[in-house]
C-alpha cells in the first residue's frame, strides 16, 4: 500500500497523493474560493468523482465565483453535453482545447495534458492527476499511483492564474522565461513552474530533466508512467550511469496502455546493462510523472518521459529545489520501491521467451511510429494551425 504522509516542509509547498488526499483538497479549494477559479485538465469524467467536483464547482458559481474550465477535446471527449450545459447554466465558462471535429485539430499530438487548478490567485494544485474515479480509488481498489503539489504562495499563484487565463482565451504572448521564485525560511528554496509546448518553442520541462540528469552526482529516482524516452533523455540517463550515479526507475507493472508497456519492456535489457535499477509497481496502475535528483531537485507534474510529452502535448510541472522536500518525497518513493517487484537480468531472462521478445520489439517500433506520426509529421504539415 502506498504511504500517504501529507508531506509538507513549509506552508508554501505540500506533496499531494492521488486518492482522497488529492480530491478532498481539490474540493475544498473550490468550495473556499471567493472570486476566480481556473481549472484545466486532460480528463474530466462523468463518474462519481467527476460529479463530486461538478457539484463543488456549481456551489462556488452560485456564490458568484468566476469559473473558467478548459478541457482537452480528446481526453474529455466523452463528457456528456447534458453535464456541460448544466455547468454553463450555472454561469461557468467552459471550452475544449482542440476539439476533435475542428480544422485546428490536425495537429493531433498537441493535446492539453496538464492538470492544474488555481484559486483566487492564492492557492494552486499542479500534478498528473485527472478528474476521474480511478484516480480517487474505491473501498476495494487502490487509486492510480500519482502525485501533485499544492502551492500556497500568492506570487506563484498569480503568475499561474495569468498563464491559465492566456491559454483559456487563446492569447499568444511572447515566450516568457521559466517562472521561478525564491522562498526563504529554514532553507533557501526555489519553486519553478515549468512548461512544455514544443510547437510554441517551450521545452522547459524536457530541458530541466536533461540538465538535472547530466549534472547528477549521486542518485536519480524516477517515477515513469508510459516510459519511452527519446534519444536526448536516454543519452542523459546513460551518461549519468557512466558517471557512477545510482539510478532507480519505478515503472508500470499494470498499465492502461498495454502497447506502451510492452514497448518499455523492450528497452529493459538496455537499461539493465547500464546498471539502472528497475522496479515495477503492480498494486494499481502507475500514472505518476516525477523525479528526484541528488536529494535536492524534485519535479512533479504531467510530463511523461516520452516523445509525446517532449514534442506534442502541452505540459506543466513544478520544479522544487529543496533538501527538505526532496528528502521527504524520497522517503515516500523508497516505501513504494519496497513494495515493487525488482527486475533483474535473471528475472527478465525467466520472463522473456522468443514470442514475448518479438511482441515487445514489435510494440516498441509501433509505439515509436505512432509517436512520430502524432508529433513530428503533423507539425511539419499544419504548423500554422493553433
Amino acid at each position: 500500500m502506498p504511504i500517504h504522509d501529507h508531506t509538507s516542509v513549509s506552508k508554501d509547498i505540500t506533496l499531494v497523493h492521488s486518492g482522497e488526499d488529492y480530491f478532498s483538497r481539490l474540493e475544498q479549494i473550490i468550495l473556499n474560493s471567493q472570486s476566480e477559479i481556473h481549472l484545466q485538465t486532460y480528463i474530466f469524467e462523468n463518474d462519481t468523482t467527476g460529479i463530486r467536483i461538478v457539484d463543488a464547482l456549481r456551489e462556488a458559481a452560485s456564490r458568484n465565483v468566476k469559473i473558467y474550465i478548459l478541457l482537452d477535446g480528446f481526453g474529455s471527449f466523452s463528457l456528456p453535453a447534458t453535464l456541460i450545459n448544466k455547468l454553463k447554466k450555472s454561469g461557468i465558462s467552459i471550452r475544449f482545447f482542440a476539439p476533435l471535429f475542428s480544422a485546428n485539430s490536425f495537429y493531433i499530438g498537441r493535446r492539453l495534458h496538464h492538470k492544474v487548478i488555481v484559486s483566487d490567485g492564492k492557492i494552486a494544485l499542479i500534478g498528473g492527476i485527472n478528474i476521474a474515479k480511478k484516480y480517487c480509488g474505491t473501498a476495494t481498489e487502490l487509486p492510480w499511483l500519482d502525485y501533485a503539489v499544492q502551492i500556497n504562495n500568492e506570487k506563484i499563484a498569480i503568475s499561474l492564474q495569468k498563464t491559465c487565463k492566456d491559454l483559456y482565451y487563446k492569447d499568444k504572448p511572447l515566450q516568457i522565461k521559466k517562472l521561478k521564485f525564491a522562498i526563504y525560511d529554514n532553507e533557501k528554496r526555489t519553486i519553478g513552474l515549468l512548461q512544455n509546448d514544443w510547437l510554441k518553442r517551450k521545452n522547459e520541462i524536457c530541458n530541466a530533466y536533461i540538465k538535472s540528469f547530466r549534472n547528477a552526482k549521486k542518485e536519480i529516482i524516477i517515477v515513469g508512467s508510459y516510459f519511452l524516452p527519446g534519444k536526448r533523455l536516454t543519452k542523459a540517463l546513460k551518461k549519468a550511469s557512466k558517471n557512477k550515479v545510482k539510478i532507480k526507475l519505478i515503472l508500470s507493472g499494470i498499465s492502461d496502455v498495454p502497447l506502451l508497456r510492452r514497448a518499455t519492456y523492450h528497452i529493459y535489457s538496455s537499461l539493465l546493462k547500464h546498471n539502472i535499477e528497475l522496479y515495477e509497481w503492480d498494486k494499481s496502475v502507475l500514472h505518476g510523472k516525477a523525479a528526484v535528483v541528488d536529494n535536492y531537485w524534485t519535479t512533479i507534474g504531467s510530463f511523461n518521459l516520452n516523445n509525446l510529452s517532449s514534442y506534442g502535448s502541452i505540459e506543466m510541472n513544478v520544479e522544487i529545489n529543496s533538501i527538505d522536500f526532496s528528502n521527504a518525497f524520497m522517503e515516500n518513493l523508497n516505501q513504494i520501491i519496497a513494495q515493487c517487484q525488482r527486475i533483474t537480468p535473471e528475472s527478465l531472462k525467466k520472463r522473456n521467451n522468443v514470442s514475448s521478445n518479438f511482441i515487445n520489439w514489435l510494440s516498441y517500433w509501433i509505439s515509436r511510429l505512432i509517436l512520430i506520426t502524432v508529433t513530428y509529421f503533423p507539425y511539419k504539415r499544419f504548423k500554422k494551425f493553433y
